[in-house]
C-alpha cells in the first residue's frame, strides 16, 4: 500500500527536476517574492491536475487485461524515461499574463496549464494504472512536485544555478527504465512466459 505512495514521490520528484513547472516556480518566485503564495498554489493546481490525471489512469486500466496493461505501461514509462533526457524551457511570457492576479492565482492558474501533457502528468496517468490505490498515487504525485519545487521557490536561484540537472534528469531517465523493465517482466509472468 505505501509503495502506492512512495514509488511516485520518488518517481515524480526526480522528473519534476529541470522540468518547465519548476523553471516556472523559479519564474515566479524571483517576480513577486512571497514563497508561500506560490507555494499554495502549486499544492492546489497539481492536486487538481494530478487528481484528474489519476482518475483517466485508474480508468483506463479497467479496460485492459492485467497482461495488456503491463505492455502498454511498459511502452510507456519507456517513452517518459527518452523524455526526462530532453531538458525542458520555459516561455517567459507564460506567467507574465497572469501577473496581475497575485501570486497564488497566478501560480494556481500557470501551473495547472503548465502540467497539462507534462511528463509528470503523463507519468501520474500511468502511476494511477499501476497501482491500486489511486488517492495515494496523487498525493505521492503532489508530494514529488514539492519536494522539488518548495525548494526551487524558498531558495531562488541560488539552489537552482549549482544543481547538477543532467544527472538528475538521467537518475529520473534511469528510475522510469526501471519502471518499464518491471512492467516487461510484470506481463511476461501475466503472459505465462515466465
Amino acid at each position: 500500500m505505501l509503495e502506492s505512495l512512495f514509488v511516485p514521490t520518488l518517481i515524480v520528484s526526480l522528473a519534476e527536476i529541470g522540468d518547465k513547472t519548476q523553471l516556472l516556480a523559479l519564474l515566479l518566485a524571483a517576480r513577486f517574492r512571497k514563497p508561500w503564495p506560490i507555494i499554495w498554489g502549486i499544492v492546489a493546481a497539481t492536486l487538481a491536475n494530478h487528481f484528474a490525471a489519476g482518475a483517466v489512469g485508474n480508468w483506463v486500466a479497467s479496460f485492459f487485461s492485467a497482461a495488456t496493461l503491463s505492455w502498454v505501461l511498459a511502452a510507456s514509462f519507456a517513452a517518459v524515461a527518452l523524455w526526462t533526457l530532453v531538458p525542458d524551457k520555459i516561455d517567459d511570457d507564460e506567467a507574465s499574463g497572469f501577473k496581475k492576479y497575485g501570486p497564488f492565482l497566478t501560480t494556481l492558474i500557470a501551473f495547472f496549464l503548465a502540467e497539462m501533457g507534462d511528463k509528470t502528468q503523463v507519468a501520474t496517468v500511468m502511476l494511477a494504472a499501476q497501482y491500486p490505490h489511486f488517492i495515494l498515487v496523487v498525493l505521492g504525485t503532489t508530494l514529488g512536485m514539492l519536494v522539488a519545487n518548495v525548494p526551487v521557490v524558498l531558495a531562488g536561484n541560488f539552489a537552482a544555478d549549482r544543481l547538477p540537472l543532467t544527472l538528475i534528469r538521467r537518475l529520473a531517465a534511469a528510475a522510469f527504465a526501471a519502471l518499464a523493465a518491471y512492467a516487461v517482466y510484470q506481463a511476461l509472468s501475466l503472459s505465462g512466459v515466465l
